[in-house]
């Protein structure tokens, strides 16, 4: 018998342990080499564990259980043969897809032990993973489409489905049986807090305000749309134009884009945007690197990237590391105003809202305009109060004008002018 003993990879440099999350395969189950066997949660991502090698796993930890990086959490006999009636995963299968198949391929070759019923799995009932993504967005089975072996639900049928697009709303009945449950939270969770929390206590944090007028992006994206999706296969968004304005607004504002380390201040040249993303884990920050050479299209490519990644729990700790400064929009879930909190150890935040017409005055006139309120919370150790209002007001600037883009912080005359 040859075992091989599994041990926790290192998610990431500073990350000591990490808390099993879930187990996609259970014990004496025969696991092909590279299937994804758990899922480990880190202070900042979900990870897969691969199987190193193909034979029969013997679980040594239990969900739930915190675990030390290079731990012995699970043995794989190499040795052992593949059970019969099994078939082989496609190599060209993505881990996860690969995991479910051979998972649902040993339980129905599991003898079930009631002879009323002659599969092991009901209809419409989910895999352990599929079954947690579900409580934890509140999605019913009536709401995905089961692939699995005689309609089993997947984890990758739940994400296929929240991806589609659905409202979670009606899912959530109230039962009314006044019961209450306790769910221990993940260490993903709990390291958001404690960074909240500290945020809150060790930074000088305030927040300013301003509005923008989103006609004339709104204009420009309905003129254009068609041929740069055409043209750069990727949809344009607001969140483009954002960022172009914040990189451009950081170059003129450096303080806005640094941190504070002991008694000194860091400056950066170069602007990495963390994009907060909603993902089934929570809200995540993955970076877009050197977004200040980017041009719209490249943005919208990265942010979609990542956006995907996070959304199918791809998302590393590299991605998420490293950012100067945050964009965060909750005017996606609707929200008209709010104070975002600083992310930790940049100094400053932007966020952005919903858009909602509102009558405005236009050169002495009342005229109905798209108006979107923007929050920048910064901490005033490093940012005094003119940099964050000029800061908020240059964004502004450049949304309204948004062929200042082009030029940097200029109008366009100003720079045919040689101003």
């Amino acid at each position: 018998m040859a075992m091989l003993e599994m041990k926790v990879p290192s998610p990431g440099e500073s990350i000591s342990e990490v808390e099993i999350a879930t187990w996609l395969v259970a014990d004496g189950d025969y696991v092909e080499k590279d299937q994804a066997i758990a899922e480990v949660d880190s202070d900042k991502a979900t990870l897969e564990l691969p199987a190193e090698e193909s034979g029969i796993i013997t679980l040594k930890a239990a969900e739930g259980d915190v675990v030390k990086v290079g731990q012995v959490v699970c043995l794989i006999d190499t040795s052992a043969a593949k059970p019969a009636g099994t078939t082989t995963v496609a190599a060209a299968k993505p881990a996860e897809a690969a995991a479910t198949a051979v998972k649902e391929e040993k339980l129905a070759a599991t003898p079930n032990p009631d002879p009323i019923k002659s599969d092991s799995y009901a209809a419409g009932s989910a895999s352990p993973a599929a079954s947690k993504m579900m409580k934890e967005n509140n999605v019913s089975a009536s709401q995905v489409k089961a692939s699995g072996k005689d309609g089993r639900i997947t984890k990758q049928d739940v994400i296929e489905a929240m991806s589609a697009g659905f409202s979670t709303e009606a899912a959530k009945v109230w039962g009314g049986s006044r019961e209450q449950s306790r769910e221990k939270m993940s260490m993903l969770r709990r390291k958001i807090a404690e960074r909240l929390v500290a945020v809150k206590n060790e930074t000088a944090m305030l927040t300013t305000f301003n509005e923008v007028d989103m006609k004339p992006i709104m204009d420009l994206r309905a003129k254009y749309k068609d041929a740069f999706a055409k043209h750069h296969e990727v949809n344009l968004g607001f969140m483009s134009f954002f960022t172009k304005a914040v990189t451009e607004a950081l170059n003129l504002y450096p303080s806005v884009n640094g941190q504070i380390s002991g008694n000194e201040m860091i400056f950066h040249d170069y602007a990495d945007i963390g994009i907060a993303v909603s993902s089934p884990k929570g809200l995540m920050v993955p970076v877009v690197r050197n977004a200040e050479q980017m041009s719209l299209a490249e943005i919208e490519r990265e942010i979609k990237r990542l956006a995907v990644k996070a959304r199918d729990g791809k998302i590393t700790p590299e991605d998420m590391t490293g950012g100067t400064f945050t964009i965060t929009n909750g005017g996606v879930f609707g929200s008209m105003l709010s104070t975002p909190i600083i992310n930790p150890p940049q100094s400053a935040i932007l966020g952005m809202h919903n858009v909602v017409e509102r009558p405005v005055a236009i050169n002495g006139k009342v005229e109905i305009r798209p108006i979107m309120y923007v929050a920048l919370s910064y901490d005033h150790r490093i940012i005094d109060g003119k940099e964050s209002v000029g800061f908020l007001v240059k964004v502004k600037e450049m949304l309204e004008h948004p062929e200042r883009m082009i030029f940097g912080s200029k109008d366009p005359l100003e720079v045919l002018l040689g101003l």
